[in-house]
């Protein structure tokens, strides 16, 4: 299909421009006029001509997402219509990719089709859970109830993220530091203390010569280590991508004893939020077990998630396979299995939900102060060494000069 430009003006008496597909010139009319709009002209584009749509900004983050969210709860319950509420929340979004996809949305709407429907083809923008949380509270007639409920996920989400990478930024500050004073004190400073201590005859110690031999290897093969280094990472990060390097990360994320605590607690706390939020919403358990199963980050808690699905589809209960799991805690079954037992599975994961997000600030604390000496060990060992190979030349001429 050929790209024609458009000029039309809107219900509001407003001119608007834009591109469009089509098979021809009365095509894109046809597209216009269901679009409600009153056509001026249409032109075909060649690749010279047509419209250049630069995105400003990333897709929207969780935070945005629930305010657009709480927005929408508010106007609808003062009575404002799903497409003036999409029209309201349009021209107030920041962020450019969200605005573009609420036109759309929009539109759509308009067009007849389904606020859930009109959202699914844009998963960067919409995930599919609120997608699918929206499809739930428009079957059951609780969108208000259902949008409120996904502010809230959002917010938890965003909050529970939001700690465990303000825990990682230290450490890795700290680190990308370390590097490059190691990197500045073996190119530029010990070289001249190389120099300096040959002319004048002394021997080198070895931890002295030790590093002036990393110094030299770096300096005369810098553009060999610089690629290999890039080449690692790359490797590194496509490795993670892939089942295998999931799997790898994952069980190193399960085993490592300062962040095992860390990792099974915000999965806790994010399968059983996500899990009564949709359940809240009229989603069916095991639809609601695979949807909470894609959200998960860990591999490992993801296939529990999955398995989890199976065992339900053949009448076990929900508490059964996240027990024979063997990686959530058992506070998570017990309290499900009590939620079953009385009826309130929804309520119990609401509550294990707020626990464990406590739980997840108290493990970040807790990892905080743990990685603090470890740090401090870690620069010593780098500093210290630094350190030792620039002052034991100047200490071996101090001896000589006094046995002279």
């Amino acid at each position: 299909m050929a790209v024609y430009g458009y000029r039309a003006v809107n219900k509001l008496g407003k001119e608007v421009k834009g591109s469009i597909e089509g098979d021809n010139k009365e095509h894109v009319r046809a597209k216009l006029i269901k679009m409600k709009l009153t056509v001026i002209s249409i032109e075909e584009q060649s690749i010279w001509t047509q419209d250049i749509n630069i995105q400003v900004g990333g897709y929207p983050k969780a935070r945005d997402l629930s305010v657009m969210c709480r927005q929408f709860t508010s106007m609808m319950r003062a009575g404002v219509g799903i497409i003036d509420c999409l029209r309201m929340l349009q021209e107030q979004s920041e962020n450019q990719r969200l605005k573009d996809a609420l036109r759309a949305v929009r539109v759509s709407v308009e067009k007849g089709e389904t606020l859930a429907g009109a959202m699914r083809p844009y998963p960067k923008v919409f995930p599919q859970l609120m997608v699918n949380m929206v499809a739930a509270g428009e079957a059951s007639g609780n969108l208000e109830i259902a949008l409120e409920r996904m502010a809230v996920q959002l917010e938890r989400s965003n909050k529970t993220q939001a700690m465990v990478k303000k825990a990682m930024i230290y450490p890795i500050v700290v680190f990308i530091v370390a590097i490059v004073v190691s990197i500045v004190m073996l190119v530029v400073v010990i070289p001249n203390y190389e120099t300096m201590f040959v002319d004048l005859g002394t021997e080198l110690p070895a931890i002295t010569v030790m590093y002036v031999t990393m110094s030299d290897i770096i300096r005369q093969y810098w553009f060999i280590l610089l690629p290999a280094v890039v080449l690692a990472v790359i490797g590194v990060v496509m490795f993670a991508k892939t089942d295998s390097g999931k799997h790898f990360f994952g069980l190193i994320a399960l085993k490592m004893p300062i962040i095992k605590n860390l990792t099974v607690k915000s999965a806790s706390a994010m399968m059983a939020r996500t899990l009564a939020t949709l359940l809240s919403s009229g989603v069916p358990l095991i639809e609601a077990t695979g949807m909470t199963a894609e959200i998960l980050s860990n591999v490992y808690f993801k296939e529990a998630m999955r398995d989890a699905k199976e065992q339900i589809s053949i009448g076990l209960p929900l508490s059964r396979p996240l027990e024979d799991a063997g990686i959530f805690p058992p506070m998570v079954y017990h309290m499900v299995h009590i939620g079953e037992e009385a009826g309130s599975t929804e309520e119990m994961l609401d509550k294990l939900a707020d626990y464990y997000d406590e739980e997840v600030e108290m493990a970040v604390q807790s990892l905080m102060a743990a990685m603090e000496p470890l740090i401090i060990l870690v620069l010593a060992v780098v500093v210290g060494g630094l350190l030792a190979a620039c002052m034991a030349p100047m200490l071996t001429m101090y001896d000589a000069l006094e046995t002279l």
